[in-house]
């Protein structure tokens, strides 16, 4: 198979939303059949198309290409029985081959962008629509009536808030943006779906009184705490565009924390084999190591220590939030969120 071959099958395989990985080999010392450059595409059956040597490697190839495409990150390998300084970020194997020689390759996964679905027909949801798309997310909405969502070119568009649809569609994130259209019933319908999170478009107040009208429909507290509100970090954000920005951020925000949860999930929380995770684009322009985080207590979204404005002392601990809201609500009872703060520590 040709290059110009495996650009089309990778092209045809991001069409069709679906994962694969492409190695490369980086370096070849004889004897061995690969060259540097040579490149291979694995899919998600372990189906290899290309070439990266012979039969001897190719089995630890398709596994460790197997693994990256599970993890979602990139892997850099080495297959050889010549003796060699362990390195943290290289994954080892032995070279089967009783001709020996080495071969090193770089395996970077490709995954379909994760499935969010934008719940309403307001100036916030459309808006939404538009910034998450850019954002290289795969959006799906529905709403009660969907004429305005036409003009987006969406690939899915539902009409009404129906679990089944919900459930077929199968999205990693929802963000319900109906803003006083239908609230209940589409904020029940996306905690009925298999949402890993759902973000709702609503003040403190509103919130907290949805969230009470969901336990009262059986939704289970296990399940409420897939609930992020307000959504996305506070930009004292004014006009429906703005809510939309922040909303849009949020989901940013939790597709890389799924996206951590998995690689730790697939590495057993390690780090061999793996290349470090690149830093947020923020602090790209630094050589300092990352400012040490703090989990809100309140909303579950992660706080920069170094440069949080929002801080409370309390029972001998300083606690910090990303709003004025999060740290009015845990003013008002305390307890009940240093109860959560103590369960995340210890899990």
């Amino acid at each position: 198979m040709n290059d110009d071959t495996l650009l089309q099958l990778e092209q045809r395989l991001i069409e069709a939303s679906l994962p694969f990985a492409v190695t490369t080999v980086i370096r070849a010392q004889p004897p061995t059949s690969a060259w540097v450059g040579a490149q291979a595409l694995v899919e998600a059956d372990g189906a290899l198309h290309g070439w990266i040597g012979g039969g001897c490697s190719r089995a630890i190839v398709i596994q460790a290409a197997l693994e990256a495409i599970r993890s979602g990150q990139p892997k850099l390998l080495r297959i050889s029985n010549a003796p060699a300084a362990p390195e943290a970020d290289v994954e080892n194997h032995a070279m089967p081959c009783a001709s020996n020689g080495t071969i090193e390759l770089f395996i970077q996964p490709t995954l379909p962008p994760p499935v969010v679905l934008v719940l309403g027909a307001t100036p916030t949801a459309l808006e939404a629509c538009v910034l998450a798309q850019r954002m290289g997310l795969s959006v799906a909405a529905a709403a009660k009536v969907t004429v305005p969502l036409a003009a987006l070119g969406l690939p899915r568009v539902i009409e009404g808030f129906d679990d089944a649809a919900f459930a077929w569609l199968g999205p990693q994130l929802v963000l319900v943006a109906t803003q006083g259209d239908g609230d209940e019933e589409a904020l029940e319908a996306a905690m009925r779906s298999p949402a890993a999170a759902v973000l709702l478009v609503a003040s403190q107040r509103k919130a907290d009184k949805l969230r009470e009208a969901m336990r009262a429909r059986g939704i289970a507290p296990e399940r409420l705490a897939a609930l992020h509100a307000p959504a996305g970090p506070c930009i004292h954000a004014r006009t429906p565009q703005e809510i939309a920005l922040g909303a849009v951020a949020g989901l940013v925000m939790l597709r890389r924390l799924l996206e951590q949860e998995r690689a730790a999930e697939v590495s057993g929380a390690g780090t061999a084999g793996k290349l470090p995770v690149v830093r947020p684009c923020e602090s790209m322009a630094s050589v300092d190591p990352m400012p040490v985080r703090y989990v809100n207590p309140v909303c579950g979204m992660e706080i920069d220590i170094a440069s949080a404005k929002y801080v409370v002392d309390y029972g001998g601990q300083r606690l910090y939030f990303c709003c004025d809201g999060c740290k009015v609500e845990f003013e008002r009872e305390p307890g009940k969120y240093l109860a959560i703060a103590r369960q995340r520590e210890t899990t």
